[in-house]
């Protein structure tokens, strides 16, 4: 495993990845905007953002595919400039786009490339095989593996190097649910081992079933970096108020947008004193509340929300 060195600030001892005032620029428009990014070390982050977000561009700027208009990247650490950009890179891998494999040859001959290429010996390759499970596989052409057993073996030639960090950009992306559910757990397995993976991906679900940390683009610009209960209160989700007048419940609670569902009627985005005052007013008017609740909320529905609205 390479080395990184010392952490050359206190915030870096527990970020692998740190990002100051990150920006890239095409001609005159924006593309990623001072993105402060924070990365801890040992867990899956999931990198989320409707398309054209710029969580593409972050990700190659990360591993210097991409040169920044403007900010930093420190790794480990350390800062990612023309001096370090070599041994920085020795200890991340990636799988960015379509998995790096040559179709016409096996999984063996792939790996035993990679092994050349970076001067591996044959336990840092048969360890990476045996982590993503494909060791029955690799006797077989790269192109008539499955679409999971591709981005297998991909994952296997970015780990073979025994990185501590690890960047994927949409590594379910066509994926079967079984195939998702395996990715899911190597993930996991991952991270309880050590390794940083920061992932991006348009399935949320799996993003919140996934990542410990979620970090949120819009429009270039960091909406949002945390824990998913952060997250999750940074949103009021709606109000749902049962009664057996319905209509004049709606009419009564007008001025706080309230819509009617059936015996049910929404509120959208009322706290706890809000819902507190809401119910007195409905009770001084004589409708009968039979119950308060409030709607359970999913990653999509925070997403949906801190985007305005935009998808994946």
């Amino acid at each position: 495993m390479n080395s990184f060195g010392r952490a050359q600030h206190n915030e870096s001892v527990s970020n692998a990845i740190i990002t100051h005032d990150l920006g890239k620029t095409y001609g005159d428009r924006p593309i990623v905007r001072n993105l402060d990014l924070r990365v801890p070390e040992g867990c899956v982050y999931g990198f989320l953002g409707p398309n054209g977000s710029g969580k593409s561009t972050t990700m190659k700027m990360l591993l210097s595919l991409v040169r920044p208009t403007s900010g930093e990247v420190h790794i480990m650490g350390r800062r990612m400039q023309r001096s370090t950009r070599r041994s920085i890179l020795g200890g991340i891998g990636s799988l960015i786009e379509a998995p790096p494999a040559y179709g016409h040859l096996t999984g063996h001959e792939n790996m035993r490339l990679v092994q050349r290429l970076l001067g591996l010996d044959q336990g840092q390759v048969q360890r990476a095989v045996r982590t993503v499970r494909l060791q029955e596989h690799l006797d077989k052409r790269v192109r008539d593996y499955s679409l999971g057993m591709k981005q297998r073996l991909g994952i296997a030639l970015a780990l073979a190097r025994e990185p501590r960090i690890l960047i994927l950009d949409e590594p379910t992306n066509g994926l079967d649910p079984a195939g998702i559910e395996e990715m899911r757990r190597l993930l996991r397995y991952l991270a309880e081992q050590g390794i940083t993976v920061m992932v991006s991906s348009h399935l949320l679900g799996e993003i919140d079933r996934t990542a410990q940390v979620l970090g949120i683009l819009g429009n270039g610009r960091l909406l949002f970096q945390g824990s998913r209960e952060q997250l999750f209160s940074r949103s009021t989700p709606d109000v749902l108020i049962d009664t057996a007048e319905p209509e004049r419940a709606t009419t009564l609670a007008a001025r706080w947008s309230a819509v009617r569902e059936g015996h049910s009627v929404r509120v959208p985005g009322v706290d706890q004193a809000a819902t507190a005052r809401l119910v007195s007013h409905l009770v001084q008017g004589g409708v009968p509340v039979h119950g308060v609740r409030r709607q359970e909320q999913s990653l999509e529905d925070v997403f949906m929300d801190l985007t305005g609205g935009r998808g994946l």
